[in-house]
Parts: C-alpha cells; structure tokens; sequence
C-alpha cells in the first residue's frame, strides 16, 4: 500500500472516529441540558468523549508532522507507519475498553 493510501486511511479512521464522538457527545450534552443534577451519571461518560476528541487531535498533529516531514524526505519510512496506526489502534482499543 502506497503512502499516501495508508495517509488517506488513518484520516478517513480519524474523522469516522471524530464524527461519531462529536454526535454521542451533542446527545450527552442535550440530555445533561434538562437538568444540571444529571451531570454526576454522565460527568464521568462526558469527560472520556473529549479525551477521545482530544486523542484524534493528538492523532491529526502526528500526521502533519509525518507528512511535513515527508515533504522534506524522499518518503515516510515503515517506522513512521508503525508509529500512526499504533496510536490510531491504542486509542480504538482505549475507547472499546472503556464499559461506559
């Protein structure tokens, strides 16, 4: 698989995994809208879906330095591969563990 290809897979898993935490979150945030009391059961659930959000920051930011630094090298080595889909399947792993 060409870099590029493996480029356009890990964005396309990113933004699936972003998209998918940001509508669990806006259902979260509107049920915790009725009443302030709710925010102790669902604090905890709230808090894990902005790590999550934060960890596919985290994610987009290693990709813009992978690719910067293959614009400044000849091509991403299979280390640099390695390091992006470890991150990308420890935080899939990190969310599926989670019994919330």
């Amino acid at each position: 698989m060409s870099s590029k290809r493996h480029i356009e897979k890990a964005i396309k898993n990113i933004e699936e995994d972003r998209e998918i935490t940001r509508e669990l979150l806006d259902d979260a945030i509107k049920w915790l809208a009725v009443d302030d009391g709710r925010h102790r059961d669902i604090g905890m659930t709230l808090a894990k879906y902005v790590e999550t959000l934060q960890r596919s920051n985290e994610q987009l930011v290693k990709l813009c330095a992978l690719i910067s630094k293959n614009e400044n090298s000849e091509e991403l080595t299979d280390k640099d591969f390695a390091q992006i889909f470890d991150q990308i399947q420890n935080s899939e792993d990190d969310s599926s563990d989670d019994p919330e």
